[in-house]
């Protein structure tokens, strides 16, 4: 499985499941991740992986420069670089595939993955945002913005 996780609010906005690690599925979730955010050239965004061989392939590396991502690779033994990544894939394990699973096949796995993202997102209350589900806190921040807006 690959994740996209925004790193403000802690949303995860792209994911996949494969039955093999490659960067295909890698893409897939960064192209789902790039429609849930809309991703202009204009946006500055930064997308920091590990040094997984999907991230750091030639047709990975060159989307990200498509569409003006700012590419950030983390360092070979230092866990605090991809420790939000890391904590996200630890819940998933923890809370899916050590509780679920086995899966018959590649589509109920998918279904549980599904399943779990969307509660992640809507309902599962993260401390470092303030016990808040990420999409709460995501809808905090526009509706700031929208304030801000009128205000100006």
């Amino acid at each position: 499985m690959a994740f996209v996780i925004d790193a403000f609010a802690r949303r995860i906005v792209g994911w996949r499941v494969s039955n093999s690690l490659s960067t295909a599925i890698a893409l897939d979730a960064l192209e789902q991740a790039l429609y849930d955010r809309q991703v202009r050239p204009d946006n500055e965004l930064i997308h920091h992986s590990d040094r997984g061989v999907q991230y750091l392939s030639i047709r990975y590396t060159e989307r990200l420069g498509e569409v003006g991502v700012i590419p950030s690779v983390g360092r070979v033994g230092n866990s605090y670089d991809n420790a939000l990544a890391e904590t996200v894939i630890g819940l998933f394990k923890t809370e899916v595939i050590r509780q679920q699973g086995p899966w018959k096949s590649l589509d109920e796995f998918e279904y549980a993955t599904l399943a779990w993202v969307d509660w992640f997102n809507n309902k599962r209350l993260l401390e470092p945002i303030g016990n808040r589900p990420p999409a709460e806190k995501e809808d905090e921040y526009y509706r700031q913005l929208e304030v801000s807006a009128m205000a100006a």
